[in-house]
């Protein structure tokens, strides 16, 4: 690179100790060259600037002038290089530090490896060339943050398999070629094992009890992201519990705020979700689709799904809700709310591996109903869900009687009315 010969004012030249390889100067030396200033130009010992006057090289020069002249008001004349960026400012302030006048410690080239390696992004191997050290000192001296970048790099890579992303898919969103990513998950999932994770994957924690009874009781929601229409996080637990092992995948295309996720990663699932409207807080985790328009959609490998859970909008209960579309499913009329819920329940069916389960979790409708009469969806979609697929659990999640206020109450009581606390769960086998 060619530097052009320039007179300038000292007071127009910038030292900027993030672009400059030196941490420190020398007191006694910036006395010396302050002694000899004269003798120093007359061999044409200049500093070196970048375009925009960044001091490059020559910083005890530079500090001998301002002993000399303290209002930079003198002209002296600089080496200026055509270097704009940051990155190029310090490469070359490096190289020219290192070819001539006082060397740079190992500690200032140690330094100097670390910013261009963390701040600039250079390889080892133009690192080493560019700090003239051997390649091996350049790996010493970065080993333990190329270690937790890797760390960080095998966390993505797994995070990204786990919600069911391709390995080309997660070698475009990590810079890995795809060839890495594949020797690597097979590592990742081996890592687990004697861990809390692998632990938690087995429901092993002392206070985890399985569920007994076809009957699942919940005190209160616990999902930290509220949603409405949120179901406890509880039930989907002990549907991983009875129906998956470590590393099956779950579909959950009724993400809502996204509890299935919560549950998947404490548990080792992986995890395909989606929402026709995912929430803000969850857009980046959960996919965007519609099953009522957009038909079904799910992983690169269906034969690892072990598990589809649905909880779909309970019709009228959910009405306007989430949209005003007609395609919402809270917004059908009800027929077309079963025959939809059904074709959905029948695709995933057809997909499925024998032996794999879709639930369904669903609660009748009433007070939304004009004369509060209730209708059983649950024993709409048992009669009509057939086709490969045995109904092998219905379980009752009943709700609080704290649903319903007091004027509900005493409509109930004037007309003689059962309300509705039940909430079902049905199970079926893929046959």
């Amino acid at each position: 690179m060619t530097a052009e010969l320039r007179r300038v004012k000292l007071a127009d030249i910038q030292f900027n100790p993030d672009i400059y390889p030196r941490k420190s100067h020398d007191p006694r030396l910036v006395q010396q060259y302050a002694g000899c200033i004269d003798e120093i130009e007359a061999r044409s010992q200049f500093m070196s600037v970048s375009e925009d006057m960044a001091l490059l090289d020559g910083r005890h020069r530079h500090l001998a002038y301002l002993s000399i002249d303290g209002d930079g008001e003198r002209e002296v004349s600089v080496h200026v290089y055509p270097v704009t960026t940051a990155a190029d400012k310090f490469r070359l302030a490096v190289k020219l530090n290192s070819d001539h006048g006082k060397q740079l410690t190992q500690e200032e080239k140690k330094h100097c490896v670390l910013d261009m390696y963390t701040k600039y992004g250079l390889s080892v191997e133009e690192i080493a060339r560019e700090v003239s050290v051997r390649k091996q000192t350049a790996l010493d001296w970065t080993a333990s943050i190329r270690q937790a970048e890797e760390e960080r790099e095998n966390e993505t890579i797994f995070d990204l398999w786990m919600a069911c992303y391709t390995q080309e898919q997660i070698a475009e969103a990590t810079g890995v070629t795809h060839q890495a990513i594949a020797l690597k998950l097979p590592v990742l999932q081996e890592r687990f094992p004697g861990t809390k994770l692998a632990k938690l994957s087995r429901f092993e924690e002392e206070t985890w009890k399985p569920p007994l009874y076809d009957i699942w009781n919940a005190a209160k929601n616990t999902n930290e992201v509220k949603h409405f229409g949120n179901t406890p996080v509880e039930f989907v637990d002990r549907l991983l519990y009875l129906y998956t092992d470590p590393f099956d995948i779950v579909i959950d295309p009724f993400a809502g705020g996204g509890s299935t996720i919560d549950a998947c990663q404490k548990r080792l699932r992986r995890y395909w979700v989606s929402d026709r409207k995912p929430i803000t807080a969850r857009e980046n985790e959960i996919r965007k689709h519609d099953l009522a328009t957009d038909g079904l959609s799910g992983p690169s490998r269906w034969a690892d799904v072990a598990l589809v859970y649905l909880d779909p909008p309970y019709w009228k209960q959910a009405a306007g809700k989430y949209s005003t579309d007609e395609t919402d499913l809270a917004n059908m009329p009800l027929e077309t709310f079963t025959n939809t819920l059904v074709g959905i329940i029948h695709g995933y069916s057809a997909k499925l591996k024998p032996g794999a389960h879709i639930a369904c979790i669903i609660s009748p409708t009433q007070w939304s109903n004009e004369d509060k009469r209730i209708v059983y969806h649950d024993l709409d979609l048992a009669r009509l869900v057939g086709k490969k697929l045995r109904l092998k659990q219905r379980i009752l999640c009943p709700y609080s009687s704290q649903q319903y206020n007091g004027t509900q109450v005493d409509i109930a009581k004037e007309q003689k009315l059962l309300m509705a606390l039940s909430r079902t769960m049905l199970v079926w086998e893929r046959e």
